[in-house]
């Protein structure tokens, strides 16, 4: 089958899927009023130096000051000592200060509580090239491995750029295989592009941004078509004619492919998208031999635990094991791409004691990441049968796009059970009496824990009236949560 790209808009949001052999591999989402801020450059005023942390924070005009550490000031290319070493990070203090203006480009959104992250080591991308202003180098994207390829790319790019090119560019991935009509035509777009960029911000006050990255449609147009994506099909009309003509000044060999969609039923539905998504927001992702993998996300890592479950393999179980883990090993590439999942990531394979097997199952994981765009690194199998990997992460998580925290559990995943919310309350009484006087309590809680109370604790009620002196009435509130309860005065 083969490899599409769908693009639906709505009034409220904009999605783009990347469907591979029939399966959704990567989904990303645009809300209105909510882009991303990856790859705009603003003019920053730093707030605040922080020498402890070798950073400092900057306003930039979002709500939260985003976050620029010493590392990403320094230019691509340290100075190198005497012994040909790179020269250790300047001190925070000798880059920045407080006050001072400076042209920042966002390389993380906003996560939660933190702010977005900075460089001033500035990039933009067009199809095939990336501009990297104020430095003199000329690299190829690893991910093209034939040196061949390399060198024509790279030889091609050194003859349209002359002797003196006065920046830097780095290859695209997406740049194997074209020609140098196709480089020059990005070569002069960029070209074009950055003296405005420049004009801009020599007045742009602190705050202003002064280049915005292309919207999600046309941006996914710009990163992920290649040379494998045989459509691409869009459900809205005004933004199929807007990426038709994109595509006719960025890649018009590739412009036939995109198609307006106007069937009957939704496009994500006819490929069945909305289904596949709705399980990527499952704790438990199931696996064809019937084992399953459980992947838990928390702030500081994401752990993915496998599991045989129902499959009990034909031969023995060490075999079992290894075609379990074979399978787990590329639906994990896949759940991380589609989940969006990054940061570090700890894969749980069941134990295997043959080595060559363990070699298999990571080799096995690697080639399947190798789609990945996004950067990872992955371990070796630990003594405890971990890999320990790393994806990088530039916005939330598919989860956290979508979802929020449970009001009930707030965002726990267990609630206090019932047992527990009528011993509190038994200690919520004991308390009230005791602080004032009353004749009359009654007590508010969900129709579980008042059922609870009423049926199984009826005696300890009637001791602690008698007791007390009070009389207690209990009041079932449909709209309380199972831990939520209020004991009021009468």
């Amino acid at each position: 089958m083969s490899d599409e790209i769908l693009i639906n808009v709505s009034p409220t949001e904009r999605r783009v899927a990347v469907v591979e052999s029939g399966l959704l591999q990567e989904l990303y989402l645009e809300r209105s009023g909510e882009s991303s801020y990856v790859g705009n450059i603003y003019m920053g005023r730093v707030e605040r130096v922080l020498p402890g942390m070798q950073a400092a924070f900057v306003q930039i005009g979002l709500e939260r000051t985003a976050f620029l550490h010493a590392a990403d000031i320094v230019p691509r290319q340290p100075e190198l000592n005497q012994n040909g070493e790179s020269r250790p990070t300047p001190p925070i203090t000798e880059l920045v200060s407080q006050g001072q203006k400076l042209l920042v480009q966002v390389i993380k959104d906003p996560l939660g509580t933190k702010g977005a992250r900075l460089t001033t080591q500035l990039s933009i991308p067009s199809r095939y090239l990336v501009l990297l202003p104020g430095v003199d180098s000329l690299g190829v994207s690893v991910r093209i491995e034939m040196e061949e390829e390399r060198d024509r790319l790279r030889e091609s790019l050194r003859s349209l750029l002359g002797e003196s090119a006065g920046h830097g560019f780095i290859i695209r991935t997406n740049a194997e295989g074209v020609d140098g009509d196709a480089l020059e035509r990005d070569l002069e777009y960029l070209r074009r592009l950055w003296p405005r960029i420049e004009a801009e911000s020599a007045s742009a006050a602190a705050g202003q941004c002064v280049y915005e990255d292309l919207s999600l449609p046309y941006r996914s147009l710009r990163d992920l078509m290649h040379g494998e994506i045989e459509k691409v099909r869009i459900d809205e009309r005004e933004t199929w004619r807007r990426a038709v003509r994109f595509a006719g000044e960025f890649f018009p060999e590739w412009a036939e492919r995109i198609e307006f969609y106007d069937g009957e039923g939704p496009l994500f539905d006819l490929y069945g998208v909305e289904s596949e998504i709705e399980r990527a927001l499952d704790r438990t992702t199931l696996l064809k031999s019937g084992g399953h993998l459980t992947i838990d996300q928390t702030e500081a890592m994401t752990t993915v635990d496998v599991n045989t479950g129902s499959y009990l393999g034909y031969r023995n179980l060490e075999e079992t094991i290894y075609k379990t883990n074979l399978e787990a090993a590329q639906a994990i590439a896949r759940q991380l791409r589609l989940r969006n999942l990054g940061g570090i990531i700890i894969i749980d394979f069941i134990d295997m004691t043959e080595p060559d097997h363990k070699r298999q199952v990571l080799r096995t994981l690697q080639r399947a990441l190798a789609r990945d765009h996004a950067r990872t690194t992955v371990s070796e199998i630990s003594a405890l049968g971990l890999v320990e990997m790393t994806r990088k992460r530039t916005t939330e998580s598919l989860e956290h796009r979508l979802c929020e925290p449970c009001r009930a559990c707030e965002g726990r995943g267990r609630v206090k059970s019932v047992d527990t919310v009528c011993s509190e309350i038994f200690r919520e009484i004991m308390r009230a009496v005791r602080q004032f006087e009353t004749g009359q309590l009654r007590v508010m809680a969900c129709p579980a824990v008042v059922d609870r109370m009423l049926e199984e604790h009826h005696r300890p009620i009637a001791e602690l009236t008698e007791v007390l002196g009070t009389s207690i009435h209990f009041q079932p509130e449909e709209q309380y949560g199972q831990e939520q309860f209020d004991v009021v005065l009468l």
